[in-house]
């Protein structure tokens, strides 16, 4: 049965982001509150949480996920990062925006070749949130995550705590209970190509 914690949204008490940590080490499925909405988050090992969110929103294996990081530095091990990017990136995180960018080399295996062809970009956010902050560091790797959307849905219905635990809790192995969040969506920029481009303008408007 799945686990709802009730967390402090500021100062995440210690115990219950170690004891969420631990269970995300062991290949849990997490509801995990972030600076734009809740969103589901495993382990960057975790197959079988994985293949739930797979099955759970209708998505092939080749579906993108996005890897939630620290800090600058642990995205730059993981992509590609020339100085436009690396600017731009400094000045809108941590914060609601997600970048997408050319993979690493150093890119792990299981996540570079997933689905049928090898994974050449990835996108990256590092949340404002200090509780997905607080999880991140607790872990001490990156996260794979996903967006609360079901089949037929175009977006979430809400990212009010009730609504979320009522509709996704039964599906996840535990809740971090921060209270309701900030809609979302996150801005999207991909730096991929010669200059970055705005694919998505989010709930906070970005600049490029």
């Amino acid at each position: 049965m799945a686990e709802r914690w009730q967390i402090h949204p500021v100062t995440p008490q210690a115990r219950l982001i170690e004891k969420a940590a631990e269970r995300i080490r062991d290949g849990a499925l997490a509801l995990a509150p972030t600076d734009a909405g809740y969103c589901l988050a495993w382990g960057l090992n975790a197959r079988e949480a994985e293949e739930r969110v797979l099955r759970l929103r209708e998505l092939d294996s080749r579906h993108p996920f996005t890897l939630l990081c620290r800090q600058l530095s642990e995205a730059g091990r993981l992509a590609r990062l020339d100085d436009r990017a690396f600017r731009l990136m400094r000045s809108l995180t941590p914060g609601p925006c997600t970048f997408i960018l050319p993979a690493s080399a150093d890119l792990p295996k299981r996540i570079r070749n997933s689905g049928r062809s090898k994974r050449r970009d990835i996108g990256i956010r590092l949340p404002a949130h200090r509780v997905s902050q607080a999880l991140l560091e607790a872990v001490g790797e990156p996260l794979l995550s996903t967006s609360l959307v079901l089949p037929g849905d175009e977006a979430p219905a809400s990212h009010g705590a009730e609504d979320v635990a009522g509709r996704w809790l039964r599906w996840a192995d535990l809740m971090l209970d921060a209270g309701d969040c900030e809609p979302g969506p996150t801005s999207i920029v991909d730096c991929t190509g010669e200059e970055p481009v705005l694919v998505r303008q989010g709930f906070h408007p970005v600049a490029l």
